[in-house]
This record gives C-alpha cells, sequence and structure tokens, in this order.
C-alpha cells in the first residue's frame, strides 16, 4: 500500500499523521510526504515518511502513483492554505482514483454537514483506525 500525505504550511498536520502512520502500520506500508512547499516536506520526512516531494508538480503527478490520499479537507480546495494549494493540485486530488480521507478541519469555509467537530488528535486517530482497517481488509493480516 502507497499513502500520499498532502500537506502545507508548516506541515504539522501531516507531521502527527505521517508520525502515527508510522507507528501503527507494518514497515512495508510506503508513505509519501507531499508538501505544498518544502517546510512541510521536510517536517514529514522527519517524522518517517519514506520519500518526499514538493510543489505543484510533484503533488498532481503523485497523487495517481498511490493507493490513499490523506490530508485535510483543504486539500480538495483552490487557494487553501493561504494560497499554498494550486488550483491544478486541488484538481488533481479531487481526481485522482486513490481513496482520500480527509480530516474535516474547517479553515477554508467548508463545513461538512453531520460531522462531529473534535480535537485534531481525535480526527487524527479515526483517521489511522480506517487506515489499519484498509490494510488488514487488503492484505488479509
Amino acid at each position: 500500500m502507497r499513502i500520499a500525505v498532502i500537506d502545507g504550511q508548516g506541515g504539522g498536520i501531516g507531521k502527527n499523521i505521517v508520525d502515527k502512520l508510522r507507528k501503527f502500520l507494518p514497515e512495508e506500508v510506503e508513505i509519501i510526504a507531499l508538501g505544498t512547499n518544502a517546510l512541510a516536506t521536510n517536517n514529514m520526512l522527519k517524522a518517517g515518511a519514506n520519500d518526499g516531494a514538493t510543489g505543484e508538480n510533484a503533488i498532481s503527478f503523485m497523487v495517481d502513483k498511490v493507493d490513499v490520499i490523506i490530508g485535510s479537507v483543504a486539500i480538495l480546495g483552490v487557494n487553501a492554505m493561504l494560497g499554498e494549494l494550486t488550483p491544478r493540485m486541488a484538481e488533481a486530488v479531487a481526481n485522482s482514483k486513490a481513496k482520500k480521507l480527509l480530516l474535516p478541519i474547517n479553515r477554508i469555509g467548508i463545513e461538512i454537514v453531520g460531522v462531529v467537530s473534535e480535537p485534531l488528535p481525535h480526527q487524527i486517530d479515526k483517521l489511522i483506525y480506517a487506515i489499519k482497517k484498509m490494510w488488514r481488509d487488503e492484505y488479509h493480516v
């Protein structure tokens, strides 16, 4: 399984996600850090991502090379992350055939009705549980 974690700005959310993925998934799961900027990519690499790339072309190219895309709902929003997420990036993520597991962090004016507002650590724990379940179901572990 190949997982892309997409984040921008300081990469704090992506760093926390990568750290927990690395702790709770087998080593053979490949985690790719995709940052809208070098700082975000670097922080996700420090947290344990196998590889990383930065910028519009890298994100647009790699989203079709992974099984799962993880990030905040902002990765679908044009000009999210203070303008770091370009229209091309948002379109590539939206059009990717990869399964998308998105955290409902409401910083871009998108509210997902029916979603319970929870602290970020709880959302990440639920995300990790979903990925572990996907891994078990796919590989019958």
